[in-house]
């Protein structure tokens, strides 16, 4: 299969993003400059890395929204593609509208670099099926600006829908305050949209995808994605899925 990630200007994540991809699971990837323009089908899956896209300014992810690779994106999108955005591509994805809601300041008002516990409640969407139901994840978050927030109703139709894919939770798996690293509300990590092709989270998988970084937990978000588009090619040439 094969990614496409795009580089914005002040990226900083996508050298991590393409190494994983490349040299630890050895799929087919390639850079994306924010300008450039691409075909909806190139690509099996497109990541938004993390960093400072135009230098966070206005709001986290809002100049980058406006990228001419954007475009490009929600075609991709639309044709039922897979995106991935981590930390920044998932403040860029809210901004864009591709998601619901908004990251906002974190709750202590300082930047965290930290790992922390995600537990992942839904596994049936191409970026969990590698997981199970409680399965929980060893990833670290780098965000000054990662709070999640939406009105009591978009989150609760977020939850009828099952689009909260990741929750920050302690090391056995319960959702508390403390273990809440930026104040999400109910301790959102990651979310998708609804037709579950396009999620969005803070922690950075890519950075957790060896064992020599402290964890390879990371690993499971990328081989999910693997695993589905490659059910999804064996569907087109006429198999049936499992």
């Amino acid at each position: 299969m094969r990614f496409g990630v795009v580089v914005f200007p002040g990226s900083n994540c996508d050298h991590d993003a393409f190494y994983v991809l490349r040299h630890v699971l050895y799929q087919d990837v390639r850079y994306l400059w924010h300008k450039e323009q691409f075909r909806p089908d190139e690509f099996d899956c497109v990541v938004l890395p993390g960093g400072f896209s135009y230098g966070d300014y206005l709001r986290t992810g809002a100049i980058a929204r406006f990228s001419p690779a954007m475009n490009s994106v929600k075609a991709h999108a639309d044709q039922g593609r897979l995106v991935i955005g981590i930390c920044n591509g998932f403040q860029i994805l809210c901004e864009a509208g591709f998601l619901p809601g908004a990251l906002i300041r974190n709750r202590s008002l300082q930047f965290r670099c930290e790992f922390v516990r995600l537990r992942v409640d839904v596994p049936n969407s191409p970026f969990t099926n590698a997981c199970l139901t409680g399965h929980l994840l060893r990833v670290p978050i780098a965000h000054g600006e990662g709070s999640y927030f939406a009105p009591p109703d978009v989150v609760h139709k977020l939850n009828l829908n099952q689009q909260i894919i990741l929750r920050y939770c302690d090391d056995r798996g319960r959702i508390t305050i403390e273990a809440n690293p930026n104040g999400s509300i109910e301790n959102i990590a990651g979310i998708c949209n609804d037709r579950r092709n396009v999620f969005g989270l803070m922690p950075h998988p890519e950075r957790a995808s060896e064992r020599m970084l402290g964890s390879e937990d990371g690993r499971t978000i990328f081989q999910s994605i693997i695993n589905y588009c490659t059910r999804r090619q064996s569907w087109g040439m006429g198999q049936k899925p499992d």
